[in-house]
């Protein structure tokens, strides 16, 4: 396609130090969006931020919280541009381009909304006539803001929504019938080079305490004296990238307590570096979770997830490395980049299209 008109594709973050997956994707989006040096077409991040007024007027709302409160949530007129802010380079190593101010153009402007801020698309962007797309990281994410029919009017109004997971696709079609033509779901891509695989590994199982951890400290008391004491149990936090990955390649297996989410990560970078996963799909992850690499748990049954753990830790397999060889080649094509590219591309040609 010869893009004769410019076009800069803006997405909404927000300004947070923190890994996140959402945070990842969007960033290696708009990374690919430029890499790609197509005439005409740019992408920047616009990291937004609360006013110190409105981050005062939250915390009284939280300490008289009404769900039934239209206004609960984050308002786009308190909001501000964090025009300084940096992300971590401890764990984004990408190059992106940023925008440091709110204003947009409606001739060359298309903003990407993540789906914790769809209601911002009301105030922010359709008085403005400004076109917009809403990314839909996670369909459980979609209630940040109790006003359903300024979410409603939102997704009706959006030019197309992104998604990332069979799940979440079904869950936007089944919220809002009127957008079911509108759902374009996206690729994620993993780094498998990033992987190195010991040829030994360690009798050692890991988990990321990022949610649920309560479930953890139950499954923990089921556990006790009952896991071999040549086995150990090691959360892992407070890592970059590179130490994250050097303990996955260590362990044989990876407890998934993901909580409702759009498409968990670390169960397919865990399964990548050669681990059994048990536990939560988070309901996103039934794209992958199959088996002999995932054991799916039913979430809150810790009796049943204790047992999984058990019986692979006492019957664990010789080479398994080498015995789940195809799966995870399958795995690694799935979440390619170059998957990730080529829907990226078709992403660029419909936000083309608008105009």
């Amino acid at each position: 396609m010869n893009y004769k008109k410019k076009i800069n594709i803006i997405y909404l973050m927000p300004a947070h130090k923190r890994a996140s997956g959402g945070s990842k994707v969007i960033y290696q989006h708009s990374k690919i969006i430029n890499k790609f040096g197509i005439e005409n077409i740019s992408s920047k991040i616009l990291h937004l931020k609360k006013k110190k007024m409105a981050k005062f007027r939250l915390s009284l709302k939280k300490n008289f919280y009404n769900k039934n409160s239209k206004n609960y949530g984050w308002l786009a007129n308190e909001m501000k541009a964090a025009s300084n802010f940096i992300p971590s380079s401890s764990w984004n190593k990408n190059k992106i381009q940023i925008k440091s101010d709110m204003n947009f153009n409606p001739n060359t402007d298309f903003v990407i909304i993540p789906e914790i801020w769809a209601h911002f698309a009301y105030d922010l962007l359709i008085r403005q006539k400004i076109k917009y797309a809403i990314f839909a990281l996670g369909a459980y994410a979609m209630n940040s803001f109790y006003d359903h029919e300024k979410l409603s009017k939102s997704y009706s109004k959006a030019e197309f929504i992104l998604t990332v997971s069979e799940d979440t696709s079904k869950c936007v079609k089944f919220i809002f019938p009127n957008c079911r033509n509108k759902v374009f779901k996206m690729n994620l891509s993993i780094d498998h080079k990033k992987f190195k695989i010991p040829k030994k590994k360690d009798n050692l199982i890991t988990f990321i305490p990022r949610a649920l951890t309560d479930h953890f400290h139950i499954l923990s008391l089921f556990l006790f004296k009952k896991l071999p004491k040549k086995w150990r149990i090691e959360p892992l936090s407070n890592l970059d990238e590179k130490q994250l990955f050097k303990k996955l390649c260590s362990s044989k297996i990876f407890l998934s307590f993901s909580y409702i989410t759009g498409l968990g990560m670390p169960p397919i970078e865990a399964a990548i570096a050669g681990n059994k996963v048990i536990g939560y799909t988070g309901e996103g992850g039934k794209d992958f979770f199959r088996k002999p690499i995932f054991e799916e748990i039913e979430s809150g049954n810790i009796k049943h997830f204790c047992e999984e753990i058990l019986n692979t830790v006492n019957n664990y397999p010789k080479n398994w490395v080498q015995k789940t060889r195809f799966q995870r080649k399958q795995l690694i094509q799935k979440y390619s980049i170059i998957n990730e590219e080529k829907l990226i591309k078709r992403l660029i040609n419909k936000v083309y299209s608008c105009y």
